[in-house]
């Protein structure tokens, strides 16, 4: 599959000279040089700043497609992001900041979260909540939400965040998959200045479900049948008794279900020892996080950046954390870049979804505030349009005079960036970048032979490392089908990529996403970026649908920016745009104005919908679809 890239000859996007002397990762290729020759002894190095009540002994044991770290070794993530802190002197430090869309905040320090953590631990443990019981967590994004899962982590059992907002059917099958004893949940989120209904939901899905019910109640104080609890009542009616439950680094921390957007979700397990010392790694590595720096992840507590970068990672490094709950241009779309202001944020990570909405708004709205705190924006969820990368480059950092833009790429199974722009290291558009220390990555053929430079294929990882997966819940024969469906016992990505003679990669989108048109594949971002790189367009889908001639012919799904309007002229100038981006054979036969895309609540571009309806078929699991 050749692919062609929207890109100038040796287009490359420099972070500044003094945001890159000040990185807190230098050389690069010596660091990922030691990280493939000496995973033990890297590894090793980086585990030992946490506490460990019984020292590992073993830092891999690797048969794959099993791995384990940290052989013998007892610890527990939320005592390493609360007691280890307060004992090093963090206790009046913010821990959480907490924003909401009317401009209310909420500090939390780091000795004030422990305090509430031990409370809510007590009170979870008096409801029978014991070490590897199962906790269900659908709870809106708000400190209790983090509460919620650091207690449940706190005390060796396993928490289970369903976004809040998915469906009754989504939350009653993880509820059911997951083997929960106990769920907590909120009553109401907010949302573009409304309160969206969680507890009809939550009702529904529970009935005649075997479960206790704790409930987070912010519309009004109902009267609680028996086995369900007040959230309030359980955190305060309770001293600070309870103890962090040293458990095996190989326990598991957390089950996350994936988003769906390719099918039934699956419970992603990751494990106390390894993904506390993978996802703080690259905290201070790839987003360069400083102990004095505010991080604003702006994503939800139901997914695995959620997981990894505002919960764990950030309070493992004693640093602040923000999050704010609703929608990011609510009130206006000004919101977010006011935050960013007010609080002085730092190092912010965000999806290309947020980015082409920022560039649908245009670039007056971050002008009118000062973003010279943020030196640094890390971007991934899917693949990033060269054009995005460009305006995020351009409008949100001043062109490189401020600060950088770094795509990066992972999923829910790998618990953190695998492949990324060091800031040390020039973005080039189009690629999400390198292999980061301790991954080794390749494009391949279907046989599992690497393919030539700058030819398409399918994105494979060739070792495991900390932060990685351990098994599907309940099905460990669908774990290893990662490993085995492609020879050469590597993990299948699932996603189309293609490497350049550099090493940066180009990840083009789901496998079960490219086109063939003419014998001819051709990857859904490369049209999607061609689309969206004219001055009208804000965002775009592709799909491919049956053409007697060619096979598939290319149906295009576009989102216009504020003040475009849809015209059979315009469609003709976007097909022409395509045209002298890509070549005729790239080019879309039809184009439909959309005020919006189908995606999950995490912002990927639900394709497989547009197809099922386009050819009048079941889309299958669609329980993560945001309304």
């Amino acid at each position: 599959m050749a692919v062609q890239k929207l890109l100038k000859a040796e287009e490359r996007l420099w972070a500044p000279e003094e945001v890159r002397l000040r990185a807190n990762l230098q050389n690069f290729p010596e660091e990922y040089r030691r990280s493939l020759e000496d995973p033990e002894g890297f590894w090793g190095e980086w585990a030992r700043r946490f506490y460990w009540e019984k020292p590992f002994e073993k830092v891999l044991e690797w048969n794959l497609p099993e791995h384990r770290w940290f052989l013998g070794g007892t610890t527990n993530a939320v005592y390493n992001a609360l007691e280890r802190n307060v004992e090093r002197g963090l206790r009046n430090k913010v821990a959480l900041l907490y924003l909401s869309e009317d401009g209310r905040e909420e500090k939390l320090t780091y000795g004030e979260l422990l305090d509430r953590v031990r409370r809510l631990a007590t009170g979870l443990k008096r409801l029978g909540v014991e070490r590897g019981d199962r906790v269900v967590i659908y709870m809106p994004l708000t400190p209790e939400g983090i509460l919620a899962m650091l207690a449940t982590a706190y005390l060796g059992a396993i928490h289970s965040v369903v976004y809040a907002g998915l469906g009754v059917s989504a939350l009653r099958e993880r509820i059911l998959d997951a083997g929960a004893k106990l769920l907590i949940a909120g009553d109401v989120s907010y949302r573009r200045g409304k309160g969206v209904d969680l507890r009809s939901i939550v009702e529904e899905a529970i009935k005649d479900l075997p479960l206790k019910v704790v409930w987070f109640q912010r519309a009004f104080q109902a009267e609680l049948p028996e086995g369900h609890y007040d959230f309030q009542e359980i955190l305060w009616g309770s001293p600070p008794e309870a103890r962090a439950e040293m458990v095996d680094a190989e326990h598991p921390l957390f089950i996350l279900y994936t988003s769906g957007s390719t099918g039934k979700p699956k419970g992603v397990v990751h494990v106390h020892g390894g993904y506390m010392v993978g996802t703080t790694y690259h905290l201070r590595t790839f987003f360069d996080v400083k102990d004095d720096d505010l991080f604003w992840a702006t994503s939800d507590i139901g997914w695995i950046v959620g997981h990894s970068y505002i919960v764990y990672a950030p309070l493992l490094e004693g640093i602040t954390s923000v999050l704010r709950e609703g929608a990011p241009d609510y009130p206006d779309p000004g919101a977010i870049w006011r935050a960013v202001e007010r609080y002085r944020v730092n190092v912010m990570f965000t999806a290309p979804t947020a980015v082409r909405m920022f560039m649908k708004f245009g670039p007056e709205w971050p002008k009118k505030y000062d973003l010279s705190s943020l030196r640094l924006i890390a971007v991934a969820g899917e693949p990033l349009n060269p054009e995005a990368l460009r305006w995020a480059y351009q409008h949100l950092v001043g062109g490189g005079q401020r600060g950088f833009v770094a795509d990066n790429w992972w999923q829910t199974e790998l618990g953190g960036p695998t492949l990324g722009t060091p800031l040390v290291l020039p973005a080039k558009p189009g690629f999400a970048g390198v292999a980061l220390p301790g991954v080794e990555a390749e494009v391949v053929n279907e046989e599992g032979k690497p393919v030539p430079p700058g030819q398409g294929g399918l994105l494979v990882l060739k070792r495991p490392f900390p932060h990685m997966m351990r098994t599907v819940w309940g099905n460990h024969d669908r774990y290893l089908q990662y490993w085995r469906e492609v020879p050469g016992n590597v993990y299948a990505s699932g996603d189309i990529a293609s490497k350049d003679e550099e090493g940066y990669f180009s990840v083009l989108g789901r496998a079960d996403d490219v086109l063939n048109v003419a014998g001819h594949r051709i990857g859904t971002a490369d049209v999607e970026s061609a689309l969206v790189s004219h001055p009208a367009v804000a965002e775009a889908a592709v799909i491919g649908v049956p053409d007697p001639l060619k096979g598939e012919a290319i149906k295009a799904f576009v989102v216009l920016r504020l003040g475009q309007t849809p015209s059979e002229e315009l469609k003709e100038s976007l097909i022409a745009h395509v045209r002298r981006e890509l070549g005729p054979i790239a080019t879309p036969s039809e184009i439909v104005f959309l005020d919006k895309l189908p995606k999950t609540r995490s912002g990927k571009i639900l394709r497989r919908l547009l197809k099922a309806q386009e050819l009048g078929k079941d889309p299958g699991d669609l329980s993560t679809l945001e309304e």
